[in-house]
């Protein structure tokens, strides 16, 4: 690896300003609040999807204290479909904590911002970047992405010690003065980079803002950055769902345990088996249960082969903890993705 590239800064800021994005909904604001809700509905998740999700939830709940006040069943309910669902339990338990415990106003550093839940190192930076013009490094997944390719970084991520090394150049190329307009400028301009430009695969280096200081552009393989070799260990797992309905089209529905898949959400019966699924109904009902072409639904670290199986049960039935829902009730409810779209099948 070269040193640092001189000037690295003021490239990005220069572009972000007349060619990065720069309209969308939670940006041209140093709201805090808002900048912290688009910083965690966007992790591991695409623009295009949280934008119609970033508007219902301000309706819903347009500041901290609303957030706080809120239920966790209502908060799941405006997260329902958006996955990870942990963001939204940590949300929740932050905007609390901001309001119990900072006096409904967020922390102005990223060191304090870093001890509230959900917010790790680097989102912490973008919130006081962007909201407080703070001099602090962002490394989410493409920023790293740009920086091991700009600085032909080639030690393995892997490695604690080493992505500890790329923290250290993160800070080093950080804008020096200006900060209050350069700070969110650079930040938004590295994520629009690694964004829409220096892509995984077939990267734009032809238009890239930072392509004549970029050594793995220089190398002429940009794709060998960043380097990382532990790779995930997927899993699978099948899961049968019981779709119980009774004479008026209510469904069956029960709170999922904490922790565990789809903690906290509202969820058809889950079985291991579909003789376990059979046992738990009344003996009446088991030739009568008609089974639903099986689908996958895909989480980051395991493949849920999902085995829907619908019945119709007396209104007195009832499998432990749970209640009848109509359709009215559950569609407001905080619902697993797989499990909402195969209600709204019926």
């Amino acid at each position: 690896m070269k040193g640092l590239p001189a000037g690295f800064a003021g490239r990005v800021v220069r572009w972000q300003r007349t060619h990065g994005r720069n309209s969308l909904p939670w940006q041209n604001t140093r709201d805090p609040y808002r900048v912290w809700l688009s910083e965690i509905m966007l992790q591991q998740t695409q623009v295009a999807a949280v934008l119609g999700y970033y508007d219902r939830f301000l309706a819903r709940c347009p500041d901290v204290q609303a957030l706080a006040a809120a239920s966790l069943d209502d908060v799941l309910a405006l997260w329902s479909g958006l996955g990870y669902y942990s963001r939204a339990r940590n949300l929740h338990a932050c905007a609390q904590q901001v309001v119990q415990v900072h006096g409904g106003s967020f922390p102005r550093t990223a060191a304090v911002l870093q001890t509230l839940p959900g917010i790790g190192r680097s989102t912490a930076a973008a919130i006081s970047s962007f909201c407080f013009g703070e001099r602090a490094a962002i490394l989410d997944g493409n920023v790293k992405r740009v920086l091991t390719r700009v600085l032909a970084f080639g030690d393995d991520l892997s490695s604690g010690a080493n992505e500890r090394v790329l923290w250290d150049h993160a800070r080093a190329l950080l804008p020096a003065r200006e900060l209050q307009e350069n700070m969110p400028r650079y930040t938004q301009g590295l994520m629009d980079i690694g964004a829409t430009v220096c892509l995984p695969r077939n990267p734009s280096c032809l238009i890239c803002p930072v392509q004549p200081q970029c050594a793995a552009a220089a190398e002429g393989r940009p794709e060998a950055y960043p380097v990382k070799t532990r790779k995930l260990k997927r899993s699978a797992e099948s899961l049968w769902l019981l779709h119980a309905q009774d004479g008026d089209g209510s469904v069956w529905l029960q709170k999922r345990p904490t922790p565990g898949v789809w903690a906290g959400l509202y969820c058809l019966p889950v079985f291991g088996s579909r003789d376990a699924l059979e046992e738990a109904l009344p003996g009446s009902s088991r030739g009568e249960l008609r089974d639903v072409e099986p689908f996958v639904h895909v989480l980051t670290h395991k493949d849920l082969h999902l085995h829907p199986v619908r019945a119709v049960l007396p209104t007195g039935w009832n499998a432990g903890e749970g209640a009848w829902f109509g359709a009215g009730d559950w569609a407001r409810l905080g619902l697993p993705a797989p499990v909402r779209r195969l209600l709204e099948r019926v």
